[in-house]
């Protein structure tokens, strides 16, 4: 697995600024697997209508079941139910951002149909989810590539927030506002 470490005040003085923004800073390195510890990422959250367009362009609709991975406050789940009315799922591993997304779900009436999961990402159960929805960093997009592949099924759509997954290149990329939404269908698996 991996933990992220913050990048010093020295690294960040010498890099530009277009490349910090609007990226978490911070760097990988190698860790075991945790839970309820802290997360590899700061949470940063997604404009509202970076929410809106990852919906639109993930086209969410009725039956679908979405899971955001690394779900922060839960607003991607709270918008997809609220819109859409579809079940959702966040999954995060910072327990204060657990407790902030269900007061979030209960203050926007969504409580029944949004669940957050306190847990590690990358020992997370999503095989249900015909979207999934991500903020993460380049890295953790790449690591995240196989557990996708190999639990969702073919047509399951992925929208991810500023990051792509390197060489897996995007079905669509849309730039909103200094922002990039990438999305990806799941392909049909080979027999």
């Amino acid at each position: 697995m991996r933990t992220l470490i913050p990048i010093t005040a020295a690294l960040i003085a010498a890099a530009p600024a277009a490349a910090l923004e609007p990226q978490p800073l911070y760097q990988l390195a190698q860790a075991q697997p945790r839970r309820n510890q802290a997360p590899d990422v700061i949470f940063v959250p997604t404009p509202q209508e970076v929410v809106d367009e990852m919906l639109r362009l993930a086209n969410v609709r009725k039956g679908d079941v979405l899971y955001d991975l690394g779900s922060g406050d839960g607003r991607i789940p709270d918008t997809a139910a609220k819109k859409f009315g579809v079940r959702a799922v966040g999954i995060d591993i910072d327990p204060e951002r657990i407790q902030e997304a269900n007061e979030n779900a209960k203050r926007n009436g969504v409580t029944r149909l949004v669940k957050f999961r306190n847990e590690d990402l990358f020992q997370a159960d999503f095989h249900e989810a015909t979207v999934v929805t991500l903020y993460l960093l380049p890295d953790l997009n790449v690591k995240l590539m196989p557990r996708l592949m190999e639990q969702l099924k073919p047509g399951s759509r992925i929208v991810s927030h500023q990051f792509d997954m390197g060489q897996w290149r995007p079905d669509k990329k849309v730039e909103l506002n200094g922002r990039t939404i990438y999305l990806w269908t799941i392909p049909a698996k080979n027999r």
